[in-house]
């Protein structure tokens, strides 16, 4: 546990941004799920689910909540998808 005034504001600060990287992570999952059963199905609107996708990505990496070359291989992965 921590002892000091800073050390316990620092974990407080840590749960918060934890939380809000988590959701970030969890939405471009998300949708990558619903981008690959659209793609299965055939449907027409993948281009809009594939639009939302780069933007929650390049949101993610302009936060810092992942890595700018992990933002493109995951781009660069369902551009693979749609192209099979």
């Amino acid at each position: 546990m921590p002892i000091t005034k800073s050390a316990i504001k620092k974990v407080r600060k840590d749960k918060k941004r934890t939380k809000e990287n988590l959701a970030y992570i969890s939405a471009y999952k998300r949708l990558f799920d619903q981008i690959k059963k659209a793609v299965k199905k055939g449907s027409k609107d993948v281009t809009e689910l594939i639009k939302k996708y780069y933007s929650i990505v390049d949101k993610a990496v302009k936060k810092k909540v992942i890595h700018k070359n992990k933002g493109n291989r995951l781009k660069s992965k369902v551009k693979k998808i749609l192209v099979k």
